[in-house]
């Protein structure tokens, strides 16, 4: 279950550290990476398929094709540039520290001073004029060089602690630490960060920016090495991925509940298009996602520091990902030295960021999070901070939209499917935590119609935890119409702190609040499976379309309320209500739906389940609409490559859809998919 584009290939090389001279054949700064970003590795691919990154761990979360380099000092770039000359005009105009008023913390003297900030990236150079304390680099790649030949880590770098006029950085007086990561040729491996992450731990660093994302979230060293970084109460800030505007697309670490994911907006507070949309799919098919992510910060057309001074412009998630890291520092450093890292922790600091984060008026919840960084807000939270546990969202009002898309847009009725809410508990009292009892509810206006069930772990760590709503229609609201509202609460407990006798407790409360109406007539009720979808990780399952070369995997979790959100949308334009099936098809019942619907489905089918459609459909009126993808046994074995990081080949699991499954689905009906792959538009003029 390896992911091609994020290697594993154990061992890595170590470090090298900075005192080591250069070496013969090093690269000097400025040079240009042989290979750029499209490098490849070597691989039987088809000349119609794209041949996989083989060797890349994961990719930098900033734009090649949206990336500006622009000199301000330059009259003929600022011509070229007009309309970002309009919003940055010349030195001196307004930068991205002024958008979030960083000035009144300086002003109040912070500067990040005594915040050890590890920085994962492409390197930085000891010289550089822009910075004050770059305490020491590392180089953990194959390369025999601690300089930065591609300029992204100096750009990160810069956006948290530049003390430029021209690119000023929020927290100038951070102690920088450079952990080379990534190669002049954008390669990293697994083994190369775990070895990284061990010496920022081994090395006290309290914040760990990564500009830097991927698909697998199975990939368990990486993940779990993550758990282990943040135990040590290592505040992790991670981009969200540039795979917009797709949702599902969420990128990990900064899918993870201890990790503050970050998104990309314009200047203009709308959603940058780059930027990659919730929700986790970590929990699918079986479950509901989470929200993420966390924040957003401006992520185009942001100053930063160039490889060997000067600043330039670049767009991408990882743009903003150093601007809320370098908020952090900075907000860390308001905290007096001596109590600092006794009450900062990864909990204390998205609490402060996500409940001060100022929620923007389009976007919905799983594009933005919380909303836009607020620093002001966040430092006001964290001056008078007492450790206490929390939950993500604060609420859960699904009748508001935008914001609550896609619940809002589904009203809930008796008989229908639950709908599952996903939400993180924050529990800043501690590293461990439990829950002192079962969650509770309490009703309020209409709440009484409501049945509500949760799911949680029995320990919340690190740091963090999952709360499961699972909300029902009752009997006696079949026929409600109207809002219903009541409150969760629910105590977390945790171990007492050092000096401390007492469990520390917090008791934590989230609204409710939804729309009901009478249970919807049959021919109106759609039943969506996700139960026989599969995706990346953990198989090699291919993308659905062809013509898409830049990816080569299924990953974006096939949901109706990810890469499928056109369908459903439409299908409620149309009237129809539409519910999730998590189960197999021996888990409904069928008299209480018009359709199942069959959307790129990958499983195989059970005897059983095989039988009970059959009935189902025969016997019970039910409707069955399936929508296949290519399937092509030549086309697969194309598509098949070696990978160097697992030391294995990969040959697809199946093509966009499991059709030989599907074809013995409706072998009883005389109804089978052929194998031939097309491609255009297909239309039905008759049919309305």
């Amino acid at each position: 279950g390896e992911d091609p584009r994020r290697g594993s290939r154990r061992g890595g090389n170590g470090f090298r550290a900075e005192q080591q001279p250069k070496q013969d054949g090093e690269k000097e700064d400025g040079e240009q990476p042989q290979g750029g970003a499209d490098a490849r590795a070597e691989g039987e691919w088809s000349p119609a398929v794209e041949k996989p990154p083989g060797k890349l761990r994961t990719k930098s979360s900033y734009d090649v094709h949206t990336d500006d380099v622009l000199d301000m000092r330059g009259s003929a770039n600022l011509t070229e540039h007009s309309r970002r000359q309009l919003l940055y005009g010349s030195r001196g105009s307004s930068s991205i520290t002024d958008r979030f008023s960083a000035s009144t913390l300086w002003k109040k003297g912070f500067y990040g001073e005594k915040v050890r900030m590890a920085v994962f990236d492409t390197g930085v150079r000891s010289d550089h004029p822009h910075f004050k304390h770059i305490k020491e680099r590392s180089n953990w790649t194959h390369e025999n060089t601690l300089n930065d030949g591609l300029g992204h880590g100096t750009f990160v770098a810069g956006v948290i602690s530049s003390k430029s006029d021209e690119c000023h950085g929020f927290a100038p007086e951070a102690e920088i630490y450079a952990f080379r990561v990534f190669t002049n040729d954008q390669v990293s491996y697994t083994s190369w960060f775990l070895d990284a992450f061990n010496y920022a731990i081994a090395t006290k660093m309290n914040v760990v920016n990564l500009s830097i994302g991927g698909p697998d979230y199975l990939d368990e060293p990486f993940v779990e090495k993550v758990w282990e970084l943040t135990a040590n109460n290592i505040i992790m800030v991670s981009a969200i991925g540039n795979d917009g505007p797709l949702y599902g697309t969420l990128n990990n670490p900064a899918d993870q509940m201890d990790v503050i994911g970050v998104g990309g907006i314009d200047y203009a507070d709308n959603m940058a298009s780059f930027s990659s949309r919730g929700m986790s799919t970590w929990e699918l098919p079986a479950g509901y996602g989470r929200v993420k992510p966390d924040v957003v910060a401006y992520g185009r057309d942001v100053w930063g520091s160039k490889i060997q001074g000067g600043c330039r412009s670049l767009s991408g998630t990882s743009v903003a990902s150093p601007v809320v890291a370098g908020a952090v520092v900075l907000l860390s450093s308001v905290v007096d030295a001596k109590r600092r890292w006794d009450l900062l922790n990864p909990a204390v600091m998205k609490q402060a960021l996500v409940e001060s984060a100022t929620r923007l008026a389009t976007p919905h919840v799983h594009e933005q999070g919380m909303g836009r960084l607020n620093l002001v807000g966040a430092y006001e939270i964290l001056k008078s901070y007492e450790p206490r546990a929390s939950v993500v969202p604060a609420s859960y009002d699904l009748t508001n939209c935008p914001y609550m898309w896609p619940y809002c847009r589904q009203p809930l009725y008796h008989s229908a499917m639950p709908t599952i809410l996903n939400a993180t508990i924050l529990n800043g009292q501690g590293l461990l935590g439990w829950l002192e009892g079962p969650p509770v509810w309490t009703p309020k206006r209409g709440g009484q119609y409501l049945d509500v069930t949760f799911a949680y772990p029995a320990k919340l760590w690190p740091w963090s935890g999952y709360l499961g709503l699972y909300l029902r229609v009752a009997q006696s609201g079949k026929v409600y119409k109207g809002v219903a509202e009541g409150t969760v609460s629910f105590t977390v407990v945790s171990p007492p702190a050092l000096g401390e006798t007492q469990e520390r407790r917090s008791t934590v409360s989230m609204a409710v609040k939804v729309n009901i109406v009478p249970t919807p007539e049959r021919g109106k009720r759609l039943l969506w499976d996700n139960y026989h979808s599969i995706r990346y990780p953990p198989g090699y399952i291919p993308r659905d379309n062809l013509d898409v070369r830049q990816d080569i995997l299924d990953w974006n979790g096939d949901h109706p309320h990810t890469n499928y959100h056109d369908m459903f949308e439409q299908l409620r334009k149309a009237g129809y209500y539409v519910e999730m099936l998590g189960s197999p098809f021996t888990c409904f019942d069928a008299s209480l739906y018009h359709a199942v619907l069959l959307v790129d489905a990958e499983e195989e089918y059970h005897p059983e389940e095989v039988a009970k459609i059959t009935e189902d459909i025969r016997q019970k009126g039910l409707s069955l609409v399936v929508f296949a993808e290519w399937y092509d046994v030549d086309t697969m074995v194309k598509m098949r490559f070696f990978d160097d990081n697992t030391r294995s080949w990969w040959t697809p699991a199946t093509g966009g859809a499991n059709v030989p499954a599907l074809n013995d689905l409706l072998a009883g009906f005389g109804v089978a998919f052929g194998t031939n792959v097309l491609t255009g538009s297909l239309g039905f003029p008759r049919m309305r």
